[in-house]
This record gives C-alpha cells, sequence and structure tokens, in this order.
C-alpha cells in the first residue's frame, strides 16, 4: 500500500491484481464544513422563504432549510474535485469511471471515500524485428477469369424441365410431409420446394434421397438431424419425410452471346471486352482484400508479440457499441432482441489490445498524422458520390468525421511501420483459394 499526502488530501492505494486499483481518499472534514458554511451564506442572501425578508433570513433558519441539500452539493464537488487531485498525485490513468463508495466516519477530523477503477496497462514493446508476418502473395491467372465468367452464367442461367432421373446439380421440385414417432412436427412439411441435389441446401440424409428420382415418384425417406441442427428440438432426431416429386429441372446456362454481354453493359468490343472488365474487377477487389488482410496479419503479429491485459470498462464499452451497430444494421430496435453481448467479446477485446499498442507504437516512434495520406483517404472515401467534392467538404468540416480518418491514417501508417521492419516472410496462394 502506497500513502502519500500533499495539500491536506489524504491518499491510500491498493493494487488487488491486474489493472483494478482501491484508492482510499481522506478529507479534513475542517474544509468540508467551511465550504458548507461559505455557500449557505451565499444562499442566505438570495433565499426566499415566507415570513423573511430577502437577505434577512437568520443564518440558523437558512441552515436548518437548507443545510442537508447543500451539504450533499459540497460532499459531491468535493470527491469529484479531490478525486482529480489524487490521481495526478498519484500518477494514476483510470481506463473508464471509478466506482466510488463513502466509507464509514473515521472520526470528527476526515471524511473519506474509496474509488474502485482500471488503469491503462504498462506496455513495454517487443522489438519490431522479432515479429513474424505472412505476407500473402496471390497468384493471378486468365483462369480466374474463366471461373468468374462461368459464375456470371451461372447467375442467368435458366431450369429446363427434363423427363429421366434427378441428379447431382438438377433441382427437384418437391412437397413433403416429415413425421417423428409418427407425429407431424413444425417446420416438417412444404409444398413446390425447389431443392439443387447435392448443393447442401437441405440436410445431407434428405438431400441422398432426392438423387435418381423422376417427376411424380413418391419415395419414404428415413432422415436423422445433426446433433448441431440449429432448432434444438430437432437436433439428432430421427424422422421420415414422405416425398412426392413434381418435377425434374436442369440447369441451362445461357451462351456467350450478344444478349449475354449486353446485360453487363458490353456493347462493343465482344467478349473480350467483357474479359477485360472482369480482370478490372478482379484485380480491384484482389488489391483491396490484400490491403486488408495485410493490415489484420501485421496487427495480429503485434498483438501476439506483445500479450497485455485489456481494462474490462474498455471492453464492454466496446462491446455495447458493437452491439448498437449490429442491431441498426439488423433493423433491431427492442433491446430484448439485441444479438447477445458474449458474441462480441474476442473482437471487442482484440480491438482494444490492437488500439492500445497501436498508440504505444505511435508514441514510441514519434509518428506524426501524415497529412497527404488523410487527403488521399478522403478522396478515396467520396469517390462513390456524385458530388465528391461536397462530400469531401462535409468530411473536412467534420470534427468528428476527421478525427476516425486520422485515426484509420495512423493505424495504416504504423501497419506499414510493422512491415517494413518485421520480419516478412512471402508465401504463394491461388487466387481462388485466398478470395474464398
Amino acid at each position: 500500500m502506497n500513502v502519500a499526502t500533499s495539500n491536506n488530501l489524504d491518499v491510500s492505494v491498493e493494487a488487488p491484481g491486474g489493472l483494478e486499483r482501491r484508492m482510499t481518499v481522506r478529507v479534513p472534514t475542517a474544509e468540508i464544513e467551511r465550504e458548507v458554511d461559505l455557500r449557505l451564506a451565499k444562499v442566505g442572501k438570495t433565499a426566499r422563504l415566507k415570513g423573511f425578508r430577502p437577505g434577512k433570513i437568520p443564518a440558523k433558519v437558512v441552515r436548518q432549510r437548507y443545510g442537508g441539500q447543500v451539504r450533499q452539493e459540497v460532499l459531491s464537488d468535493m470527491i469529484r474535485a479531490s478525486f482529480s487531485r489524487a490521481l495526478d498525485q498519484e500518477k494514476l490513468q483510470p481506463a473508464g469511471g471509478p466506482s466510488i463508495e463513502p466509507l464509514p466516519d473515521d472520526g470528527a477530523e476526515h471524511f473519506s471515500y474509496r474509488a474502485v477503477f482500471e488503469v491503462y496497462p504498462e506496455i513495454k514493446l517487443k522489438p519490431v524485428g522479432s515479429i513474424a508476418i505472412e505476407k500473402p502473395q496471390v497468384e493471378f491467372k486468365e483462369s480466374d477469369v474463366d471461373d468468374m465468367l462461368e459464375k456470371l452464367r451461372d447467375q442467368r442461367a435458366e431450369w429446363r424441365e427434363v423427363d429421366r432421373k434427378s441428379a447431382i446439380g438438377d433441382r427437384v421440385v418437391v412437397d413433403f410431409v416429415g413425421k417423428i414417432d409418427n407425429e407431424p412436427f413444425e417446420g416438417g412439411e412444404g409444398t413446390e420446394v425447389p431443392v439443387i441435389v447435392g448443393s447442401g441446401q437441405v440436410i445431407e440424409d434428405f438431400d441422398k434421397a432426392l438423387k435418381g428420382l423422376t417427376a411424380q415418384q413418391s419415395k419414404s425417406a428415413k432422415v436423422k438431424f445433426p446433433k448441431d441442427y440449429p432448432a434444438e428440438k430437432l437436433a439428432g432426431k430421427k424422422a421420415v419425410f414422405e416425398i412426392q416429386v413434381g418435377r425434374v429441372e436442369e440447369k441451362v446456362l445461357p451462351e456467350l452471346d450478344e444478349e449475354f454481354l449486353a446485360a453487363f453493359g458490353v456493347d462493343e468490343g465482344g467478349l473480350e471486352a467483357l474479359r477485360t472488365e472482369i480482370r478490372g474487377n478482379l484485380e480491384r477487389e484482389l488489391k483491396e482484400r490484400l490491403r486488408v488482410e495485410l493490415k489484420t496479419r501485421a496487427l495480429d503479429g503485434l498483438l501476439q508479440a506483445n500479450q497485455i491485459e485489456v481494462p474490462r470498462a474498455l471492453v464492454e464499452e466496446q462491446i455495447s457499441a458493437m452491439q448498437a451497430d449490429a442491431m441498426q444494421r439488423l433493423g433491431i430496435e427492442a433491446v430484448d432482441k439485441a444479438p447477445p453481448r458474449e458474441n462480441f467479446e474476442t473482437t471487442a477485446r482484440r480491438r482494444i489490445a490492437v488500439g492500445l499498442l497501436v498508440q504505444e507504437m505511435i508514441r514510441e516512434q514519434g509518428m506524426e498524422l501524415d497529412r497527404s495520406r488523410v487527403d488521399r483517404r478522403i478522396e478515396e472515401l467520396v469517390a462513390p458520390y456524385d458530388r465528391a467534392e461536397e462530400a469531401a467538404s462535409i468530411y473536412r468540416t467534420n470534427r468528428e468525421l476527421m478525427a476516425r480518418v486520422g485515426s484509420a491514417v495512423l493505424e495504416d501508417q504504423v501497419v506499414d511501420y510493422l512491415l517494413e521492419n518485421a520480419k516478412v516472410k512471402t508465401k504463394s496462394i491461388e487466387f481462388k483459394e485466398f478470395m474464398a
């Protein structure tokens, strides 16, 4: 326990473990009483009480009428001011607000309270040269353009009814009724349901039962629900499905003709023009994906080399922010329908830890914000807008938006520093595997 006295302020700090601190502050009662007297004197000059002229209320009456309220105000202000002084005195930096509890009187001379809070961790970064980062080197080939072209054809495919047995890749349109222990169950019935055989749209046993069927055929299939099936009431259960096939359809891909090209806005240049556009889009997507992946790997390397404890208060704040963002994106307003807080725990902890390490790296290396990169980032952000200059002006005149942009740019500067000075090992990877 560390005890210090300064300017009539007695402070003792305990560190029970981790980042938690318990600080006890003792303030002379005489200081409190002096402030109470001063405030009551001011109140007496302006208060209005029936039967007394303004400014002529006896001090005893003022104290009886306003003493309790004034004392609470003085104690509240005193705790706030003394807590700030005590932090400066003990050179403590709290991570989040304190929990403050008045302590039982220890006599007439002092008023005491205890403040419990967390502090930021002390960070001593490991040498950057000791950090290992694996950098993906993606091999982009013309076959990747071919694959994307086939995906585009697949997106515009049509289904044609056939008179044969169903095979993998065919679409089977079925009616079905399922029972467990000879009893129907919720969700076990469907009409005119299209299922692509072998695509994993339905559970495995049901999928297998659809192979080799013809139009108008009936089939009874035994189906076992997986143990990890989302509907808990059905997980691991055995069911029997009566299946009636309506029709069997095969996929017909469109020809690479003028109509197909026109659907993608290609009026001139033919197929090669479409391939050129596809190639450009894939290369831009790859560039952005590489940037994000490299940033993630660099920061992961920094985190793995510098394991730190993070303040719970900051984690809770981050979880709340992420939960609120998720609710907004999903259109959820009811608090009881919000995604569980534990869903965000791991990501929140990582964000806080990375943020603290990045701040320390900036401080340690004396990094300053690169204004030219800020300008480029704003240009990138507003590029999709019709009135890009107007959008850029909104960014530059909004302090909060500029702070976000500046923070992101500084983080990128840290990432660049890591990639330039860490142990970077290049590993080749195919485009399809990297983008999967």
